[in-house]
């Protein structure tokens, strides 16, 4: 194979003050993440805390010193530190702060097999925050990476290249998964990474790194939505089981004991975290889903004991689709037929036993399934779901919150919301039928969160961290704002 390195046509900056004043604009752009990665990984910060506002412009001395702790610190941080910082801080949603570190990472003469890392996931990183929801969750070609990468790669030839072939063959293949288990069956990821070490220079290729880029998102967006998946799978299985009146699962599988307490299960569902915060291998990823399916086998197994079945037999149907009126996606379908009103209502009386009120839990798992469809937009875009007979709007920080991010400030977001959601159902609720009953269930629960949530606020202003600050005061407020429109009911 040819490994001729291809050069990248990036803006070049004017020469003498224009280039260094450019240079510094662009130190000044990934300054606050370098600062939190040091203070993450607790290496020693060369700049007192009042001198970490960089000012417009820079004497030399500034200049030289600044420069050599970037060079320094991307010497240190390695890439899976980078992608759990991105990930779980809301240092993700600045689209400047990416496309500065994409470019200061390209435009670097001497490439090591750790920058191309971490340029391989900035790239898809940016395209995943600045890709537009109308096309996030198609089947996603070059020509629509080219348009979301221009700010970064310019005009790009789509052209397929012949050596990254193998990349689409996986996408091809992709499209047929039905299971965590299934992807398992393959080696996707290190296929990718072998293409990536083969390409050699020739990975700089724009129309190269298009392909990567598509490669890498598809293959993600995959993992996430099989990994939710089973997700819903295991939290339903569970509701059945505690509403046949089980108090344990045998989770020897899974590596616990055999009599594990119900509460204890849900924690662990609850609380799965995305396999991409340590270090991203095909081995570290498939121990992570060796374990969830572990965890949905022992479900099911227990299941079969106190059942007489395998959940796969009972047929479960997703939470999310109730919400929408029985309709197979997640996300309801604009002019999709509704029924009648006087069907809605005597469909209602017949199962007003059967459905259980809303919870926590199950307003959490509704609005997680119906945003794996809705993730992430660019701005200050906002996402519907429904909740019960609810529209609930949310910003992008929150829908970020459930989809992308993790960490205490995206659960403080994700319970924010789903207080809200639980008091506008029950408001629908109310007014529909006259009865406040599950006003008076959800109200104090959500006074709670509001305590909860507004001394979160205040953390994060003592901690300086202001667009955490920001974003959990709008969804406080908001939560508020419900709260006092059902007080008047």
């Amino acid at each position: 194979m040819n490994k001729m390195i291809t050069t990248l046509n990036l803006p070049t900056p004017p020469k003498a003050d224009g280039a260094r004043q450019a240079q510094w604009e662009e130190i000044r752009s990934v300054f606050p993440i370098y600062l939190a990665l040091a203070k993450h990984l607790q290496l020693e910060i060369p700049f007192p805390p009042n001198k970490r506002v960089f000012p417009e412009k820079a004497d030399l001395d500034l200049f030289s010193r600044a420069l050599a702790w970037l060079d320094s610190m991307d010497q240190r941080v390695l890439v899976h530190q980078l992608r759990h910082l991105l990930q779980m801080t809301t240092l993700n949603a600045s689209e400047s702060g990416l496309r500065a570190l994409i470019m200061r990472h390209l435009r670097k003469p001497a490439k090591s097999p750790m920058d191309r890392d971490k340029i391989d996931f900035l790239m898809v990183q940016y395209f995943a925050l600045c890709v537009p929801t109308k096309i996030y969750h198609k089947q996603i070609e070059l020509n629509d990476v080219a348009q979301v990468m221009k700010p970064v790669l310019g005009e790009t030839d789509t052209a397929p290249l012949p050596w990254c072939e193998p990349l689409e063959k996986m996408i091809v293949a992709l499209r047929a998964l039905k299971s965590v288990r299934d992807i398992l069956k393959t080696d996707f990821i290190e296929q990718g990474r072998r293409v990536k070490e083969k390409a050699g220079g020739m990975f700089y290729d724009p129309s190269a790194m298009l392909a990567f880029v598509r490669f890498n998102f598809l293959l993600r967006r995959t993992l996430i939505e099989l990994m939710h998946a089973d997700l819903i799978f295991i939290r339903s299985g569970i509701n059945r089981l505690e509403q046949a009146g089980a108090k344990t699962v045998d989770c020897q599988t899974y590596g616990l004991t055999a009599a594990e307490p119900i509460a204890q299960v849900r924690a662990l569902a609850d609380d799965w975290k995305q396999p991409f915060q340590k270090e991203y291998t095909e081995r570290s990823v498939s121990q992570a889903f060796e374990k969830l399916l572990a965890l949905r086998a022992d479900v099911d197994r227990t299941a079969v004991r106190v059942l007489g079945k395998s959940l796969d037999a009972v047929a479960i149907q997703p939470t999310a689709e109730k919400a929408v009126g029985g309709s197979n996606s997640a996300v309801s379908t604009p002019g999709a037929a509704r029924p009648s009103k006087k069907a809605e209502t005597s469909a209602n009386s017949k199962s007003e036993e059967e459905e259980p009120e809303l919870d926590f839990e199950s307003c959490m798992e509704q609005v997680w399934e119906q945003l794996i469809a809705a993730p992430p937009s660019r701005g200050r875009s906002m996402t519907t779901v429904r909740v019960g007979g609810a529209r609930l709007l949310m910003s992008s920080w929150e829908v970020a919150a459930f989809v992308t991010e993790d960490g205490p400030a995206a659960e403080d977001l994700r319970r924010a919301v789903v207080a809200r959601a639980l008091v506008s159902a029950a408001m629908e609720k109310a007014n529909e039928s006259g009865n406040a009953t599950g006003l008076d269930r959800v109200l104090p629960i959500a006074r709670v969160e509001v305590s909860r949530l507004q001394e979160r606020v205040e953390l994060a202003k003592q901690a300086k961290d202001t667009e955490a600050a920001v974003n959990l005061g709008i969804s406080t407020k908001r939560l508020l704002s419900a709260l006092d429109e059902a007080e008047k009911l």
